[in-house]
């Protein structure tokens, strides 16, 4: 970066996509890298969301519900009744009803991150981190981050495997992945077993794949919207993208409210029915 002109609208969306990490990747497949930045706000907004779960536990009364109740009711009704449409085991339910709950108040909140203005966090690290003997990287949306997404979806895989052999047995569950879909002939069986672990595979793939990518573009235009802002001067031209950058920026973050609830939601309904795939026989 320019420290005369400052970066350039190139520069600055490199910088802000890269992660406080604890080293450079060495490689594609390096599993030695940690992103220091999503593991501290998902594990912040993980221990938010269930704080406010508990303290809507802890509040609730059997009177006239306040505001903050009966918006914790709604959703806990919503997520409820999605269940019980999808999960039809009254004993699975005990878990995954919860599990669906604080999936959608994790991610919603993770995604809420977006909300925040591009350069505000960002900012505050960029005096501190050195200060600490670190980087002054910093991205705050985790599921803007690839590795968060596909932790999350691989939990669900685990989920699905567990309830496989915990509803059909392990016998059951093989003889499932040898047998469906096309048929028990042994002749069948590479087939089947092949399109088994494909569907698996594409599943977990799809599930975390979907959400980083919503998150990924919403964040880059909320980037090139902050880049708007930045380029204003005191002239016609420099007056309009200011202007222009305050109307996108509002427009935009009220749209995104819509797409980080949508996307906490249909990651939630597809655990739900991953779930409920695995309590169901071929």
């Amino acid at each position: 970066m320019s420290a005369e002109t400052g970066p350039t609208a190139g520069e600055y969306i490199v910088h802000h996509l890269q992660h406080l990490q604890n080293q450079a990747p060495k490689s594609v497949a390096d599993f030695s890298v940690f992103n220091y930045d999503s593991l501290f706000f998902s594990i912040v907004l993980g221990a938010l969301g269930c704080w406010i779960l508990w303290l809507a536990a802890r509040k609730a009364t059997s009177g006239v519900p306040g505001r903050f109740q009966a918006a914790v009711e709604i959703l806990v009704e919503m997520v409820d009744s999605q269940a019980k449409g999808i999960v039809h085991s009254a004993e699975s339910r005990k878990f995954v009803a919860p599990l669906a709950l604080t999936v959608f108040v994790w991610i919603f909140l993770m995604n809420a991150m977006d909300l925040l203005p591009v350069d505000l966090i960002p900012a505050i690290w960029h005096s501190a981190g050195p200060a600490l003997g670190m980087n002054d990287y910093m991205r705050v949306v985790p599921t803007a981050d690839l590795s968060v997404t596909m932790g999350l979806s691989v939990a669900v895989l685990l989920i699905c495997l567990y309830y496989n052999i915990k509803i059909k047995g392990a016998s059951g569950w093989v003889h499932e992945l040898f047998t469906a879909p096309f048929g028990a002939h042994p002749l069948l069986w590479p087939f089947n077993f092949l399109m088994q672990i494909i569907e698996f595979v594409a599943k977990t793939v799809s599930h975390g794949m979907r959400l980083f990518g919503n998150m990924y573009a919403g964040e880059l235009i909320f980037m090139l919207i902050a880049l708007m802002g930045g380029a204003w001067t005191l002239s016609a031209t420099g007056m309009l993208l200011a202007v222009g950058h305050i109307i996108a920026g509002s427009a935009w973050a009220i749209f995104h409210i819509l797409i980080i609830t949508l996307q906490a939601f249909v990651f939630m309904m597809l655990t739900l029915v991953y779930i409920g795939q695995a309590h169901d026989a071929h």
